[in-house]
């Protein structure tokens, strides 16, 4: 090449072709960027294996966020049996994307819900990749970033701010770790613990299981025998496990693959390749099950190979369970009308509303009901020695069923501005959510008009009893405030993006946190909760609901909620926290800001120790209090766009990176509260069912 040219290209590829003989197609150009991902793709770039030449397109990290050398983590697709991408740390497996299933990566979310791109994957003898490109020219701009802890963030281009905004971010939970559960475990985000045996499996080694180490995995209860009969056991909505050691062939049927799976002895297992139009195509698994996720709606099919004998026992046991339960719990079912939730069931406050409870649904939302004579028993006939608390549901009440357990009653009020909705919304939304920062649902009672919620009992009450009350401030230091504050922001993003919906809780503040015997938070009260479906990211609603203080300011005014109206609402909180002051009742001799206002002015005139609560000013973790400051701030940034995800939060609080500088927070004008406005606060007032906007008049 003597006369070589570089051009850059409008698509982002910077492409070197010999001038000589330039006929401007890809034939002749002989070296492009394309080629070399770095930490980014964009649209029309190819992430894969060219099987002609050789050339493998992967993509790093960088080493920090402010040195491109390259980092610890490797994108890349590892074309051994049915084609998947790893995420490798140094040398070690670290994430798997499952295969694709003609429809997405079967281990991973959706990544296109808004369908801003196309997605692509191409498999053939030639090559394999995946590539996406933008669906027509005036679509946004968009490119997918490793970030020097692993994860993948999907950016869009801002054209008016002229920046790239965080769109989507895949974040690596524990059941993503590569062989988290082992050989022929299985790992569910919702249970806890997270790994459990397939069925007619058992651990390997029962004392690591205990212990919470399930790498050993689990082994057959009974091993196949080639000369025995044997059928499959369907698992539905699964990541289907590691393919690099299996065979597939993407002509034959479902049928056709279950065949070639029996005429096989080593074959453990089956699955359609691609799930488009009814399923076609054959992945075959001959070595131990490895790396299975649980999903509910992201997942596929795969059909898992036991001896026959096993299958039929399982299904007696399946029998003869539900004639005993039938024979135990018919006459209570015929009595009661057993209590079931569906999350698309929907009831309107009516005379008829004794009628909606005890309707029954189909089995989405199944909850234990418990008899309203067990719980009256438990809590001294609701006796007011056993209220533990009120807020706008009603009161609660501490109760002992005969085993001893300590339970918590939640009984709605007959006077409550909530009713049916609430009380079905409240359930549906937490009743399979189980994480460990979240309060758990243990049953429900209908009985007689009641609507009765029963919740695992939390020793050390709600975190406003201890940050807003001087007695108690100071048996919270600041190790304690900070688990807390950790322990609520994984729980709100479970509940943003790795719960089976995206849910936006809309009443997050201090007194709807719990804390169990060790100071774990756990988040509750899920009345006014919505679930997100599909790419939904947003909902409108003309009836505000949620708490003075906490409430963002595109919900207030427009009715818009999303779930950057929950990371509003956490910054507030956090800011509660450190400083061990209520928002709105916060006063100054110097001005009439609410408290987050006065952080904002700190902040700006670099005097963050006026706002740190004087329990934790002896705190040597000084720099982990300032960079929760300014998280907090970052949250309550008064526009939404601006305010991180909690995925983000999560990043900012647990590690060192450094941190952009807030923009102006919502909510924090000079305000001189109302008298109306002191009594309702000093009610510790809930909305429920009514409009509840912060009050704010221009300065004086």
């Amino acid at each position: 090449m003597k006369n070589p040219v570089a051009r850059l290209l409008d698509s982002g590829n910077l492409v070197v072709s010999d001038g000589d003989h330039e006929k401007n197609n890809a034939r002749d150009i002989i070296w492009q960027s394309f080629d070399y991902p770095g930490d980014t793709l964009i649209a029309g770039m190819k992430a894969g294996i060219d099987l002609v030449t050789g050339l493998d397109r992967y993509y790093t990290s960088w080493k920090s966020v402010d040195d491109p050398s390259t980092g610890s983590f490797i994108g890349r697709l590892d074309p051994n049996g049915f084609p998947q991408f790893f995420r490798s740390k140094g040398y070690d497996k670290w994430s798997r994307t499952g295969p694709w299933n003609g429809r997405q990566f079967s281990g991973s979310p959706k990544l296109n819900p808004d369908g801003i791109y196309t997605e692509k994957f191409v498999f053939n003898e030639k090559e394999i990749y995946y590539m996406f490109d933008p669906i027509n020219s005036t679509s946004a701009n968009v490119r997918l970033k490793i970030t020097p802890n692993g994860d993948i963030k999907h950016l869009i281009w801002n054209h008016q701010k002229k920046i790239w905004m965080v769109y989507f971010t895949e974040m690596v939970s524990d059941c993503d770790i590569y062989g988290l559960c082992g050989a022929a475990g299985i790992c569910n985000t919702n249970n806890s613990p997270r790994c459990e045996c397939l069925s007619g499996f058992v651990p390997k080694s029962p004392e690591k299981w205990k212990a919470v180490d399930w790498s050993s995995g689990c082994v057959r209860e009974t091993e196949l025998d080639c000369g025995t009969e044997v059928g499959f056991l369907k698992y539905t909505g699964v990541k289907l496990p590691d393919t690099q050691h299996s065979k597939y062939d993407l002509k034959i049927s479902l049928e056709e693959c279950r065949r070639s799976c029996l005429e096989n002895c080593n074959c453990t297992a089956y699955a359609n390749a691609d799930i488009r139009n009814g399923g076609s195509g054959c992945i075959l698994w001959f070595n131990d099950l490895m790396d299975i996720k649980g999903y509910t709606t992201d997942g596929q099919d795969i059909y898992v190979r036991m001896p026959a004998s096993e299958l039929v026992f399982a299904l007696i046991l399946m029998l003869a369970f539900w004639r005993r339960k039938q024979k135990k719990e018919g006459k209570k079912l015929t009595d009661t009308n057993r209590f079931i939730i569906n999350r698309n069931f929907a009831c309107n406050r009516t005379t008829s509303e004794t009628m909606a409870l005890n309707k029954i649904e189909t089995e989405d939302w199944e909850l234990p009901l418990v008899d309203l004579k067990r719980i009256v028993k438990a809590t001294d006939n609701f006796s007011q020695d056993n209220k533990i608390g009120e807020g706008g549901f009603g009161p609660v009440y501490k109760g002992k069923m005969n085993d001893g357990k300590e339970i918590a009653v939640k009984r709605l009020s007959k006077n409550s501005g909530q009713g049916v909705d609430e009380f079905r919304n409240e359930v549906s939304c937490i009743a399979k959510l189980q994480h460990r920062n979240l309060v758990t649902l243990l049953g429900c009672c209908t009985e007689k008009g009641e609507r009765i919620l029963i919740y695992e009992y939390m020793t050390n009450k709600s975190l406003d009893s201890f940050i807003f009350v001087d007695q108690s401030r100071n048996l919270l230091d600041w190790p304690k405030r900070h688990h807390i504050i950790n322990g609520i922001a994984r729980g709100l993003l479970y509940l943003h993006q790795d719960s089976k919906l995206r849910i936006i809780h809309r009443d997050l503040k201090a007194s709807n946190i719990l804390l169990d015997h060790e100071m774990n938070p756990k988040i509750s009260d899920f009345g006014m909760a919505r679930r997100f479906e599909g790419s939904q990211t947003e909902g409108n609603t003309a009836r505000i609901v949620g708490t003075y203080g906490y409430i963002s300011p595109e919900y207030a005014i427009d009715g818009v909620f999303s779930v950057k109206s929950d990371v509003y609402s956490f910054g507030v909180l956090l800011t509660e926290i450190v400083s061990g002051k209520k928002n709105r009742l916060f006063s100054h001799p110097n001005h009439s800001l609410n408290l987050i206002g006065n952080a904002w002015k700190c902040y700006n005139e670099d005097a963050l120790s006026g706002l740190v609560d004087e329990a934790i000013l002896d705190s040597k973790n000084q720099m982990e209090v300032v960079r929760v400051i300014q998280t907090g701030l970052l949250c309550v940034q008064e526009d939404p766009i601006d305010r991180p995800v909690m995925s983000h939060v999560v990043l900012m609080l647990s590690s060192t990176m450094k941190l952009p500088h807030p923009k102006k927070p919502g909510f924090f004008m000079e305000r001189k509260l109302r008298d109306a406005d002191c009594l309702l606060s000093n009610s510790n007032f809930s909305s429920g069912n009514q409009l509840a906007i912060t009050t704010i008049l221009p300065r004086e």
